[in-house]
């Protein structure tokens, strides 16, 4: 068993945490090794399956992020800006994967992660599903096939609690939408529609974004032009599909060159 890579779980609490910590549990090609928490939570000093309300799974929840690190090969963090980045450099020192599903970074975040790669394995995507990746490479093709006279709006929905928007993944969406058309989605990019805004420009992407209850996730690519629609729509139903791609990517990186890769790559597409 020793020899199994070990896996540290960020933000042990959260949904995804949790979710994370059973899928590896699960997993016979796996360990897991720590369980991270925030300073200051009650979880801490616990055992993290007693704190998740079932049995006992011989790890004791942490807020030494260093400790942790000192016996992992990789971490999974979807947790906030800040902590990512703050565990990037803790993962790179100890020559771990730092599979990332964080959203809502910045693009000096990303400038930093870009940096950190140089001497890390990071695997970093917006979602960690197969449909989604599958979805993104169809959103990439169909932009490209199709002029400017097709609106693009990219649609998400998500649960009431999640903090930002678009969602990570209704961004990559767009990046994919941007690069079949060969051009930059900082530079068509089209968000936060309130009052009078005018007529929609030719070539832009639009983002439109719902949030209410416990939806999952929802996402879809609307190609609209007069007479005619094309929708590409991805539903998940379940958050164990983001759990068992994340733990996929961190399997996957165990001795890859350190950079930067995403989910494409651990797939194969």
């Amino acid at each position: 068993m020793g020899e199994l890579p070990g896996i540290v779980v960020m933000g042990a609490s959260g949904r995804m945490g949790q979710m994370l910590i059973k899928t590896i549990a699960d997993n016979p090609a796996c360990n897991l090794v720590a369980a991270l928490e925030r300073p200051g939570h009650d979880w801490v000093g616990r055992d993290v399956g007693d704190c998740m309300g079932g049995a006992a799974l011989g790890v004791t929840v942490t807020d030494d992020a260093l400790e942790a690190m000192s016996k992992a090969q990789a971490v999974i963090d979807f947790t906030a800006p800040a902590a990512t980045i703050a565990m990037a450099e803790l993962a790179a020192q100890a020559r771990a994967v730092h599979v990332i599903g964080t959203t809502g970074l910045s693009d000096d975040d990303l400038a930093y992660l870009k940096v950190a790669a140089r001497h890390a394995t990071i695997v970093r995507a917006g979602n960690m599903s197969l449909g989604v990746n599958l979805l993104t490479q169809l959103t990439k093709k169909v932009a490209a096939a199709l002029d400017a006279d097709f609106d693009i709006e990219v649609i998400e929905a998500h649960h009431r609690h999640k903090v930002d928007a678009p969602s990570g993944t209704a961004l990559m969406l767009g990046e994919a939408a941007a690069e079949g058309r060969g051009v930059k989605l900082a530079d068509v990019s089209d968000r936060g529609r309130d009052g009078i805004t005018g007529a929609r420009k030719r070539g832009d992407i639009g983002f439109s974004a719902i949030r209410g209850g416990d939806i999952v996730g929802e996402h879809d690519v609307l190609f609209a032009a007069d007479g005619e629609r094309i929708t590409l729509r991805h539903v998940a139903t379940d958050r164990t599909v983001f759990a068992r791609g994340a733990v996929k990517a961190a399997l996957w990186g165990q001795g890859r060159k350190p950079g930067e890769y995403d989910m494409l790559d651990v797939l194969g597409l």
